[in-house]
Order: structure tokens, then C-alpha cells, then sequence
């Protein structure tokens, strides 16, 4: 799921290319929640939710998006021809939960099983879950920045006011020049698309 979180970024590259012909973007992939290569200088930018980025020293943010919830169903799921799946729409469904997730969205999750009375289950990885909606074990929600776009699943936008507000980070001391240009660029293209899914 590390390249949903920034699909444009291959747009993002082709547009840098075009004024820095001289300077190579590699993008590395790593679990969320991971600063070790960040922080030892081995990256120049990183992508996080601002959450996780609290307390990190040193640092410069740029924000880049906050990522809406959406509910993972298979395509032929009745709730996937909704234009947006409300919480009593999940009465009597199986809701997959991880520990893994994101405070704002454990909140949502939380509130479907306390207050909907949703049956859940705990699912290891974004993976897995993906694995468990396909066999029809239930749905689950996750931030849109996990959307890969392949059509394999639908994701259907889910009432509720939580976003995951989501940055980029850059090191204070300034870093590269390049580095900042190359954030600028992400944020332009992302601003070109504002209607983006996520």
C-alpha cells in the first residue's frame, strides 16, 4: 500500500524531470511509521500522516492532503452502488478492524462497533484485510490514501467528518534545494487535482 499514499508521485516526477533534467528522483519504500533512513539523512523527503510525525525533531512539514474514510467491499456488494455508505448502512455487517490504524480512523471504527453494533474482527495487514473482503468475510475502512485505483475492489466514500491529515517532511536544516523544489512539485500537482480521491 506504500505507493497509493502518493499516486501522483509519477506525475509528480515527469513534471520535476522537466526543470531538474540533471537530478534523479528514486523513491524508496518503507513501512508507515519508519524515519530510521529519514532521520539518519539517507532520504531527503518522506511521506507520513502528521500524526505519526508529532515529536519528530528537526523537521520541516508540508502538508499534501487530508485523506477522507472509505469503505473496502467487494464490486458486487450492495453498499459498493452507494455514493456514500452511512454508519447504519453497516447494521448487521462484519467490520475488520487493525491495531494498526490511524487514531482518527480507530475512532470511526469504534463508534460503528459501540454505537451501529457492527460485528468486527481484528485483521492483521492492510493486506490480509484485502485478502478477507475478497473471500467475503467482511468490509473493512481505511484512509483513501491506501487505494491503489485498480479496480479490484470498490471504495466507497464513508460519512464521517475524521480525515488523516497526511505531509511530507523534509529535514530543517534546509537539506537540498533540489529536495525542495521536488516537495514544491508534489504540492502543485496535488493541487492540480482537487478532487482527487483520497
Amino acid at each position: 500500500p506504500m505507493r497509493s499514499c502518493l499516486y501522483c508521485l509519477p506525475e509528480a516526477m515527469k513534471a520535476f524531470e522537466k526543470t531538474h533534467p540533471d537530478v534523479t528522483v528514486m523513491p524508496h519504500f518503507f513501512p508507515f511509521s519508519d524515519f530510521s533512513s529519514f532521520l539518519k539523512g539517507e532520504e531527503d523527503l518522506i511521506f507520513a500522516m502528521a500524526g505519526d510525525a508529532k515529536g519528530i525533531p528537526d523537521v520541516h512539514s508540508y502538508p499534501l492532503f487530508d485523506s477522507r474514510i472509505y469503505l473496502i467491499t467487494k464490486k458486487d456488494d450492495p453498499l459498493a452502488g452507494k455514493d456514500i455508505v452511512r454508519p447504519e448502512d453497516l447494521r448487521g455487517r462484519t467490520l475488520m478492524v487493525g491495531g494498526g490504524s490511524p487514531p482518527p480512523l480507530r475512532r470511526v471504527q469504534k463508534r460503528m462497533i459501540e454505537e451501529v453494533g457492527v460485528d468486527f474482527f481484528t485483521s492483521h495487514d492492510h493486506e490480509t484485510t484485502l485478502t478477507n473482503v475478497a473471500a467475503g468475510r467482511g468490509v473493512c475502512l481505511a484512509p483513501g490514501f491506501l487505494d491503489d485505483h485498480n479496480g479490484e475492489f470498490a471504495w466507497t466514500l464513508f460519512d464521517c467528518e475524521e480525515r488523516i491529515p497526511c505531509v511530507l517532511l523534509s529535514h530543517a536544516d534546509g537539506g537540498s534545494r533540489d529536495a525542495e523544489d521536488f516537495a514544491e512539485t508534489i504540492l502543485s500537482v496535488y493541487a492540480a487535482h482537487p478532487d482527487f480521491a483520497v
